[in-house]
């Protein structure tokens, strides 16, 4: 079996448990519309094969053995417009829980890091930019990622100017009862987010800006072994952006948040399918949880 079909049969396995449909027919019948499972699969393939709506459906429609475990024909393939009114249809909930069960494929611990990056908006036309009133030129992401394997367990994109404390406790709060210390950067220095942090049973690792003596005591306690574990947030995004891209494709700023996260979620699956190759047995390293 190739590597795009494993990534695919996964893919597809996740879909299904993130929208239901299981039993449901991939295309449509007698003027239906086509199942979210499939839809949601051939988003994960067209961000996997790092190309355009139209591209990849051509790319897709020389592919049969990848249409067929999805449940597709050639024929039954849809029109690029059908997957971007998709897209529009299917609200974020269903992206997070995708990219939730995407992490739930790899053995993680309980370290996390948090960090931030930028995704650029450059594919849109100065024409267009001017005429939209386009004037934020960057998407503002930040994951947390587990040290153990590197799979990005949540993610959070904004084009405002919030500051990484806020946006640090909101991803925090979401998966409090899954992580027990968190790593961040001097960015993340706030001390009522340490507090917040430890009322929800998390160690928080955050160093200190250094403006006084304590602070240099502060960091100093700091366990130097886990906190060193935040560079790895940054190998992910580096992972993310030379493999998928560095740059959004959509317009919109729902969108363009909609899509990071599928991003997110291919690097998940593509590196749980990367972890079944190296294991001797060809085993999944971890089942599919359904929710």
């Amino acid at each position: 079996m190739s590597k795009i079909s494993r990534f695919t049969s996964k893919a597809v396995s996740l879909a299904k448990n993130a929208v239901g449909g299981r039993g449901e027919a991939a295309a449509p019948e007698g003027g239906g519309g086509f199942a979210d499972y499939a839809v949601v699969s051939l988003h994960c393939l067209r961000i996997y094969l790092a190309k355009p709506y139209r591209e990849a459906l051509d790319l897709l429609s020389e592919m049969p053995h990848i249409l067929a475990d999805i449940g597709l024909e050639d024929g039954d393939l849809p029109h690029h417009s059908t997957l971007v009114k998709a897209f529009d249809r299917l609200q974020m909930k269903i992206w997070r829980v995708l990219l939730r069960l995407s992490a739930q494929l790899h053995d993680t611990a309980d370290h996390a890091a948090m960090d931030t990056t930028f995704f650029d908006r450059e594919t849109a036309s100065k024409h267009y930019c001017r005429r939209t009133n386009y004037r934020v030129q960057t998407v503002k992401t930040t994951a947390l990622v587990d040290t153990k394997t590197q799979a990005v367990l949540d993610v959070h994109c904004t084009t405002e100017k919030r500051h990484d404390t806020q946006i640090g406790w909101q991803l925090a709060r979401r998966n409090a009862g899954e992580i027990a210390s968190l790593a961040a950067d001097k960015g993340y220095d706030w001390m009522r987010l340490r507090e917040k942090l430890r009322e929800e049973g998390v160690r928080p690792l955050i160093k200190h800006r250094e403006f006084r003596p304590i602070d240099c005591a502060h960091n100093a306690r700091i366990d130097g072994s886990l906190y060193g574990q935040k560079a790895l947030s940054e190998t992910v995004f580096s992972t993310i952006k030379r493999t998928l891209g560095h740059a959004v494709s959509a317009r919109v700023w729902y969108r363009e948040f909609r899509e990071i996260v599928l991003m997110c979620t291919v690097y998940n699956i593509n590196r749980a399918v990367k972890q079944w190759n190296q294991t001797p047995s060809g085993d999944s390293p971890e089942p599919i949880v359904p929710i």
